[in-house]
């Protein structure tokens, strides 16, 4: 869908200066319909006679909408549209009716964007006045009006972002005294201890004697956080000036409350959860130590051998608890894991003169945790399979893994460019403990398939083992 710009540009005889005045005003738009609370539509005269160019649209946030179409971009006879053909005409703003679904009619205001005698746009918006029924309505469709006209000097989108439909919207004229506060901002104020807001001054001692604590910060000075009869409320004060004076407060009140507790037990949950995730990673470690003393007091090399492959099972999985517990995030980075196991798996396995090199290629491959462990797992198999059986003879070597990210798959390709698979591997028994573990977890825990196979450039270009891992993971309470 083509933007405002791009529409007018195309579609219009409007110069640059009457273009680059409607996207400064757009800036504005949501809020302007939230205030309103009715769809905001943008017309503009293309250089067809006797149409209309719907040029903007935008749903408010304050109201719900049912059935609500976007057509930016539609073209349309100017017979459909009287009043905005009649603000055109004379730039009046102007109010009447107009059919919304099946002889249900609701309220259309109208008002003309000048560029000095000229009316380059019209504004409409559709509000179902009927349903909405805010007692001094007229304050918050005047007050829009004036954003509008304050926005043809451009403004920061941040101060002026939507308004929600919780949020309380109190309005004042230019000696601060309110004139106009709805039910929302009469609810939070009622706690506070103020019965009727509207006449009240907005500085009055009334209004903030319940306030424990306020904040300001320094990038938002229009924007404070106070803390006021147990409630915690962002005050967003907006002033409407026209040659330097005031013209119109906007006091926008949210109340946080509830969100600022949910936030505060998700910090503390995220806490703990990083606890256990370090906890469990010593744990592990503390296991691995004493696998290590075992190995040392046995006579056996066939058990020092098992208990050295234990060990580095066990890290493997430390390392996945250890990223956990040092991020936010339940999400690993798989490259990362790779990295860490196979510094431990070198640090254990290689022989101080074989020097090894590794290779990531493909897109960062961000799996859950619940995965995570189990690809960690296969990996540690790997790359130990790989140290022990792909470089015999040799003083060096690379592994490496290849990540493909599909619709719908993750493809893992891990890899080495040693003395490949003997030329009967495939119908051979196989009693590995290592490739069993990696059978079971691909496709028993993770859903996926394993394939192992030489290079396609022969056996003595390295093998390849092929993983695929399904990103709609099997739910382990399914039979």
């Amino acid at each position: 869908m083509k933007d405002l710009a791009s529409l007018c540009r195309e579609h219009t005889s409007l110069s640059e200066m009457q273009i680059s005045l409607l996207v400064r005003m757009r800036v504005v738009f949501p809020f302007v319909a939230d205030l309103a609370h009715g769809q905001l539509k943008l017309y503009v005269k293309p250089r067809e006679s006797n149409r209309l160019l719907l040029a903007a649209q935008v749903q408010p946030h304050t109201v719900y909408s049912i059935g609500v179409t976007d057509v930016t971009g539609m073209m349309m006879q100017s017979l459909e549209e009287p009043l905005v053909v009649d603000t055109f005409r004379d730039g009046q703003r102007r109010r009447g009716k107009r059919e919304w679904n099946y002889g249900a009619m609701i309220d259309m205001y109208t008002c003309a964007i000048h560029d000095g005698p000229q009316v380059i746009a019209v504004l409409s918006f559709e509000v179902d006045g009927e349903r909405l029924s805010i007692e001094g309505y007229h304050h918050l469709f005047d007050t829009a009006i004036d954003v509008l006209e304050y926005a043809r000097r451009g403004l920061a989108p941040e101060p002026w972002r939507p308004i929600s439909a919780s949020d309380g919207v109190i309005i004042t004229d230019a000696n601060s005294r309110i004139t106009f506060a709805d039910a929302a901002a009469q609810r939070i104020y009622r706690v506070l201890g103020v019965g009727s807001l509207r006449g009240c001054y907005l500085y009055d001692r009334q209004m903030s004697q319940h306030v424990t604590r306020e904040t300001v910060e320094r990038d938002r000075p229009w924007q404070k956080e106070q803390v006021a009869g147990g409630m915690i409320l962002i005050r967003r004060e907006l002033t409407l000036t026209v040659g330097g004076k005031v013209k119109r407060r906007i006091v926008i009140i949210s109340d946080v409350t509830e969100t600022r507790a949910k936030d505060k037990e998700i910090r503390i949950k995220s806490a703990v959860i990083q606890e256990i995730h370090h906890r469990v990673k010593n744990n592990l470690q503390t296991i691995a130590s004493l696998l290590r003393l075992q190995a040392r007091r046995s006579p056996s090399a066939d058990v020092k051998a098992a208990l050295a492959e234990s060990v580095n099972r066990i890290l493997s999985i430390s390392v996945v608890h250890e990223f956990l517990s040092q991020q936010g995030s339940e999400d690993i980075d798989v490259q990362e894991v790779m990295r860490h196991i196979f510094e431990l798996v070198a640090h254990n396995m290689a022989d101080s003169q074989f020097t090894i090199h590794t290779e990531f290629t493909g897109p960062r491959l961000v799996l859950p945790s619940k995965c995570a462990s189990s690809v960690a797992l296969v990996l540690n198999e790997l790359v130990l399979n790989a140290m022990e059986h792909a470089f015999e003879g040799r003083r060096s070597g690379t592994i490496g893994l290849s990540v493909r990210d599909e619709p719908e798959e993750w493809h893992l390709d891990f890899y080495d460019d040693g003395i490949g698979l003997p030329e009967d591997f495939a119908q051979r028994p196989h009693r590995s403990l290592g490739l069993q573990i990696v059978r079971t977890l691909i496709e028993g825990d993770l859903g996926g398939s394993f394939e192992l196979k030489n290079d396609v450039r022969g056996r003595a270009h390295g093998t390849h083992a092929y993983i695929r891992i399904p990103k709609e993971q099997p739910n382990p309470t399914d039979d």
